[in-house]
């Protein structure tokens, strides 16, 4: 019924428009193809945020904004700070690549590599990509379901300041700053943040509250030697403290406990760029420190368990714009991989070369191709495939098409944990195709646009429950239809709406048409903000998570749920604002995953500074 009610809404909106688009055609995404490129030349199905739209919303957790977008659903295990899982199109979690200031942040030491994203928090970004869909020609290994890319606090010329203060239910706090700052030659950025809260019992059954605390900062610089020439340097870190619950004796079942996880997570990049006739050439290196740490006080001090996942990448990209009609994009790429257990070391190296080709034989068209070899020191070399074409046949009309293939190499875990590795695995692979329409309508007041997807995922890496280790077990098909829709009515006022429908299926021996895990096939979201005549903006967004099932045997059942928010903003002269939400208006009683708490109803409000 809920979905019914807001396909009616977004149905009685579609005789006024006929385009909508998560970003305008001649902004320049990077996500596509790794070089700058205008978003209506690419055939790829791409979101943007930006700052704007965070500091709209008054997001604190990235994940929870990713899930008001089209194809992508998130869950967590309980409140801030806990386990949270990213997936985009139906596909695993650990198939997201997660980019940070260019450093993949996917974490080497956990089971599948997923990256978290409950330590990711909104007050140093800038900017976020999200590309749905495979691309591994340029992004290489785990970009199976799709990469989101995420940029901190830029530079700029000129001088510019921000800072904001909250506070709200579970005694949350959040204080962030940011200053850029920046001439012709140097720029640089810094930004600051401090979150803590009270929390929610991990476990739902339990009644003590589960805490969480994080600092972090992120930092650039920029030179520029002579026009053209320069060094970039970039980096991101974090670190974290959650309460957590577990299994404690004599009963075994998920309770409440005093054990508790530590995060330190280090991004960096150091990178030079020379432009040399009309190729742009970059040399970096990337690295990714992630060390995590479990304590449980009833056994004693020291952790319980430790991972140390460390990544050390070395890349060139050369981008060659040769004439108006072709661009070649290219590269080589070493990684080297590292995972320490508290016992043992263990190692591998992905050495990689693409090339990639954007042709525009007309203004009105154009095509992408590449191909990518990726040689592990394991299981050896794989080849990966893709390309894409985006065509404007009529002013405000493109219609676009992709293929891609997905590549994602079996952990260090998955390989040589003691008892559980296998160290013959193969790698994941993915097949994907989609063709989307977007029109435009009003000069641009209104979008919609609709995109088909189908992936095939083949040889993916699953625990066997008969062997107890890693194996090449499980298949995987997803299949859907997204619709993003986009009002601008006046200046002052925007709506925005999107519906996913994703069916998923368990190909795998023994799961046969089984619904893929927290994987729901209706997903939709629809927000609204109204700046009035004397600047006080008020805004709201309402999103819908279907049912799904907590696992693969789909013997337990989550059921669907909807979510509302309002919020408003008020500014003080032309530096100052106060502003404020309430989250789960409604105060639903709901699950993301079986057995972990959820947040009922809560309130928060800041004041917001800017100087520019």
């Amino acid at each position: 019924m809920k979905f019914k009610l807001f396909l009616l809404a977004s149905a009685a909106l579609l005789p006024a428009v006929a385009h909508a688009q998560s970003q305008e055609d001649d902004e320049i995404v990077v996500v596509a193809s790794g070089v700058e490129q205008e978003a209506g030349t690419t055939g790829r199905s791409i979101t943007v945020l930006d700052r704007a739209t965070i500091e709209t919303r008054q997001t604190v957790s990235l994940s929870d904004l990713l899930a008001t977008t089209p194809g992508v659903t998130s869950t967590r295990n309980g409140g801030p700070g806990g386990i949270t899982a990213v997936r985009i199109r139906g596909a695993e979690d650990a198939q997201t690549l997660v980019l940070i200031d260019g450093v993949r942040a996917n974490d080497p030491s956990a089971p599948a590599g997923a990256f978290d994203f409950g330590n990711l928090l909104t007050s140093s970004i800038e900017r976020v990509e999200v590309l749905r869909g495979p691309n591994s020609v340029i992004w290489g290994s785990q970009a199976l379901g799709g990469v989101v890319n995420i940029v901190t606090q830029r530079s700029v010329d000129g001088i510019t300041a921000r800072a904001n203060a909250e506070y709200g239910y579970a005694d949350q706090i959040s204080a962030n700053a940011a200053i850029a700052a920046g001439n012709d030659k140097l720029q640089g950025a810094l930004t600051g943040g401090w979150f803590r809260t009270d929390g929610v019992s991990q476990a739902a059954s339990g009644t003590e509250a589960d805490g969480y605390r994080q600092y972090n900062a992120s930092g650039r610089l920029r030179y520029e030697f002579a026009p053209g020439v320069g060094v970039d340097l970039r980096g991101y870190y974090a670190d974290s403290r959650l309460e957590i619950d577990g299994f404690p004796a004599p009963t075994y079942s998920f309770a409440d406990t005093d054990e508790y996880s530590t995060a330190q997570e280090l991004y960096g990049y150091a990178g030079l760029f020379a432009d040399i006739g009309p190729v742009a050439n970059r040399i970096a290196f990337t690295i990714a420190d992630i060390n995590r740490d479990g304590y449980d006080p009833a056994i004693g001090s020291a952790p319980a368990y430790l991972y140390r996942g460390r990544s050390e990448r070395y890349e060139y990209r050369g981008d060659a714009k040769l004439i108006d009609q072709l661009r070649l994009t290219f590269g080589a790429e070493r990684e080297n991989l590292r995972f320490h257990d508290g016992a043992d070391t263990y190692r591998a190296d992905i050495t990689s070369f693409y090339g990639q080709a954007i042709v525009t034989p007309v203004e009105q068209v154009s095509i992408t191709a590449g191909v990518r070899n990726d040689d592990h020191s394991r299981f050896g070399a794989h080849t990966s495939w893709g390309a894409n074409f985006a065509v404007r046949p009529l002013d405000g009309t493109l219609l676009r098409a992709s293929y891609g293939e997905g590549f994602k190499a079996p952990t260090l875990y998955q390989l040589f944990a003691p008892f559980y590795g296998t160290d013959t695995l193969q790698p994941e692979t993915a097949k994907s195709w989609e063709v989307g329409v977007e029109q435009s309508a009003l000069n641009g007041a209104a979008k919609l646009g609709v995109t088909w997807f189908h992936r095939d995922t083949r040889n993916q890496i699953d625990f066997d429950l008969v062997s107890f280790t890693y194996a090449n077990i499980a298949r995987a098909r997803a299949e859907g239809v997204e619709v993003e829709l986009v009002l601008r009515p006046a200046s002052a006022f925007t709506v925005t709406a999107n519906y996913t429908y994703t069916d998923t299926e368990n190909r795998s021996a023994g799961f046969e048409g089984n619904q893929l895990a927290r994987r729901p096939q209706d997903t939709a979201s629809l927000s609204a903000d109204y700046r009035l005549p004397f600047g006080l903006s008020l805004g709201g967004t309402v999103t819908i998570v279907g049912d799904s099932f907590n696992d693969q045997g789909n013997f337990t059942r989550i059921d669907g749920f909807a979510l509302g928010s309002i919020r408003a903003e008020m500014p003080i002269g032309d530096r100052f604002a106060l502003y404020g939400r309430v989250e789960n208006l409604t105060d639903e009683k709901y699950e993301v995953v079986s057995g972990y708490g959820t947040y009922g109803r809560a309130a928060y409000g800041g004041v917001r500074i800017k100087f520019d």
